[in-house]
């Protein structure tokens, strides 16, 4: 179950949530959208590859900062607000990634992509420059920014949050 805790919480001090608007509502609403169209955009494009958004995810993010452990990509990532080990299990059984044990403490294991997995890389960085792409055409880059600025407020002090300041640092 995802938790929102930092979100729900009436700040300190404070003994109730503030009045909500119509406003706050459709935002809401809008934001779940965006994000349920762009994962259905994306969906379709990896369909051939037979792979689902949050694996394309793991194997993008083990192409950039492998190797990592389990609880390292699960700090990473955002489509899996959970362990993610379900769906590095599904991408170790088709052979994209590998787990090997570390030199120092065997009982480390660490994820890295296979050869097989290093294959799809162009096509998945070729998707994901498709989804970046299809979202560049319809807003122009101060909405890119004031749209950034504003969703991070919204998830900072989550784990999403986190995993994405550690993923794309801002220098503001």
């Amino acid at each position: 179950m995802t938790t929102f805790q930092a979100v729900v919480d009436a700040p300190p001090g404070e003994g109730q949530l503030p009045a909500r608007s119509q406003d706050d509502t459709e935002l809401r609403y809008l934001v779940l959208a965006a994000q349920r169209e762009g994962a259905r955009y994306m969906a379709g494009l990896l369909k051939p590859l037979s792979l689902t958004p949050a694996q394309a995810e793991i194997l993008l993010v083990l192409s950039q900062r492998a190797p990592l452990t389990l609880a390292e990509v699960g700090r990473l990532i955002v489509c899996e607000s959970h362990s993610p080990s379900r769906i590095v299990d599904t991408l170790v059984k088709r052979g994209l990634v590998n787990r090997e044990s570390g030199q120092i403490d065997r009982r480390v294991v660490y994820l890295g992509l296979s050869p097989l997995g290093e294959e799809l890389l162009p096509q998945l960085r070729e998707i994901d420059r498709g989804v970046d792409a299809m979202i560049a055409s319809r807003l122009g880059s101060d909405e890119k920014g004031v749209m950034i600025r504003a969703l991070r407020k919204i998830i900072d002090g989550s784990a999403s949050g986190t995993a994405l300041t550690v993923r794309f640092p801002r220098h503001s």
